[in-house]
């Protein structure tokens, strides 16, 4: 990517895990990492920070390319790439105050103290903590510590700022402030990130571009909007709120791919893309959990319910399912049901009332002016 601030081509293989991915970042963009534990994310910021070695591949940050496996082998140390990365944990000096910390950074590379310092007040005033220099990490609350951590790592005006989900330890009020305040400091100063995220409230209100890893793969990547709008794999689907089903044009409709009984959906603000497309064409469908409604079946036993089920006549935005786990939510339940797996968001009365117990069969039913058909991205 000709004038990146990062374009890296990444491979860290391993006894049991082996992590692709490419990344690339414009100067001054923000773009968000998401996936399951496990799928890689971490590996990807340590690879760039320079804290894991390479086992294919190349990091280029700016005009210098850090590392490089074909020849000439190139690992540059991580205190010499111009990335800095932030996790969870603020990791600040504890024998120095909040302002020293800040400053820290720029001293090392040489600034005079009293300059450091100066700019260290100015940063504690952007990042909502003025007057707190002269606190310990140990006189801050949480929410405080990982203000000073973001202070101290812009104020060495990094080339890439790598972020490890850095709001996951607070709660979500303080959660909160902390975002506002890393999106207004992002955008001021212009920085180049990559966030690792399991929130997709973090990547819409930090990113412009969202990339997904699962299983060390990059399932999906695009605009934030376009990604949770348009989920390629069932992660993402969870992370945007939404229920994701993959399915088929079929006789003008949309049907549920492998699931029986029969699921048949007229989304009426897609009728043409599902008229229009070519019979068996892969279509996915999107609606929201609290747009399902569920009713016990007719019969109690899921083979009683299928031997009913197959005598009659199948409708469009109604099918039978089993009940496979129940959460609570604030606002009631919500019921997660199997054939297909979908999430129904019910209130504490219907749970009661209807024995939505696991194990259940019960009828779901959906408007189809909630359902939203797209074609999925290709390989999803």
């Amino acid at each position: 990517m000709t004038g990146a601030a990062l374009a890296a081509d990444i491979v860290v293989t391993r006894k049991d895990f082996r992590l692709e991915a490419k990344i690339a970042c414009a100067p001054g963009e923000v773009v968000a990492v998401m996936g399951p534990s496990g799928a890689g994310k971490s590996t990807l910021l340590a690879a760039i920070a320079g804290l894991t070695r390479l086992s294919e591949g190349n990091i280029r940050i700016g005009e210098r390319d850090v590392a490089s496996v074909a020849r000439p082998r190139r690992h540059i140390p991580a205190a010499q790439r111009g990335a800095v990365l932030l996790g969870q944990d603020a990791r600040l000096f504890p024998h120095l105050t909040a302002r020293e910390n800040i400053a820290f950074g720029p001293r090392a590379r040489g600034i005079d103290r009293k300059v450091a310092l100066g700019d260290a007040d100015d940063w504690l005033w952007r990042v909502g903590l003025p007057g707190m220099g002269d606190r310990r990490p140990a006189q801050l609350s949480g929410g405080q510590q990982q203000r000073v951590a973001i202070a101290r790592a812009l104020a060495t005006s990094p080339q890439v700022l790598l972020l490890d989900e850095p709001l996951t330890s607070l709660d979500p009020e303080t959660a909160a402030d902390v975002r506002a305040m890393l999106h207004d400091q992002l955008a001021a100063t212009h920085a180049t990130a990559v966030v690792v995220t399991h929130d997709a409230v973090d990547a819409a209100a930090l990113a412009t571009r969202l990339m997904v890893v699962e299983g060390g793969r990059v399932t999906q990547h695009g605009a934030v909007r376009d990604v949770l709008r348009a989920p390629a794999t069932r992660f993402v689907a969870t992370m945007a709120g939404v229920n994701l089903i993959h399915g088929v044009a079929h006789d003008g409709r949309w049907r549920a791919r492998s699931a029986s009984p029969e699921v048949l959906i007229g989304a009426a603000d897609d009728v043409s893309l599902a008229a229009s497309a070519a019979e068996g064409a892969p279509l996915a469908a999107v609606f929201r959990p609290s747009d399902l409604r569920l009713e016990r079946a007719v019969e109690s036993t899921w083979t009683g319910a299928l031997r009913l089920a197959a005598e009659e006549q199948s409708t469009p935005g109604t099918w039978l399912a089993r009940v496979v786990r129940v959460e609570q939510t604030p606002a009631g339940a919500r019921v997660h049901t199997a054939e297909p797996a979908v999430a129904a968001d019910v209130s504490a009365d219907d749970i009661v009332d209807a024995g939505f117990a696991p194990g259940a069969p019960v009828r779901v039913r959906v408007d189809p002016a909630a359902v939203r058909l797209f074609a999925p991205p290709a390989g999803a």
